[in-house]
């Protein structure tokens, strides 16, 4: 068992039988009263976020979640294949456990699973990644105007909203949380 005062970002706790990851927490001391810790957490498995608050020095039950390095390496339909990098085993998790992350992987990119129990909990991917633009309708001549953006599907089959002046293969950062176009890079 831990305290409130063991609550990071990241932590993982068991409230009822469900895992829950925290997103923020804000330790509170209020000038009248006991002080307490506010968070924003969210299920690792359904992704619904909620925010509860905790007196200070009440005790949770933490779990023991281990966030290991992994390659990814083929999606073969239903489930998405992952080597180990430290052991080289591979490890086949869910479409429903990736989620959104699928959007934003491509093959041989190394990403961080959280597993619990020796089953997989989420991916962590980096905060952002390079995709390349695979399909964009043409900038006309003179779209260079600020604060334009038009739609664009990049290698992963994801789409993006990027300003006018992008073409199809031109490599782009992208936002790994938000999806957002965060700017262009150059080879």
């Amino acid at each position: 068992m831990a305290s409130t005062a063991d609550i990071k970002n990241g932590t993982v706790i068991n409230i009822d039988g469900q895992l829950w990851s925290v997103i923020e927490f804000q330790h509170v001391k209020p000038g009248k009263g006991g002080a307490f810790v506010r968070t924003k957490m969210k299920n690792v498995v359904t992704g619904k976020v909620v925010d509860k608050t905790y007196n200070a020095g009440t005790k949770i039950e933490t779990a023991n979640v281990d966030r290991r390095d992994f390659q990814y390496l083929y999606n073969d339909g239903s489930e998405f294949i992952f080597m180990d990098k430290s052991n080289y085993e591979q490890m086949s998790v869910p479409s429903a456990t990736v989620g959104d992350a699928a959007n934003f992987m491509l093959e041989n990119q190394d990403v961080q699973i959280a597993i619990h129990e020796g089953s997989p909990l989420y991916i962590d991917l980096p905060a952002s990644v390079v995709l390349e633009i695979t399909y964009t309708e043409p900038g006309l001549q003179g779209d260079r105007s600020t604060g334009g953006t038009k739609p664009a599907t990049v290698e992963t089959g994801f789409e993006i909203q990027v300003p006018l002046f992008l073409e199809a293969g031109t490599k782009v950062k992208v936002d790994t949380r938000t999806g957002d176009y965060l700017g262009r890079v150059n080879d």
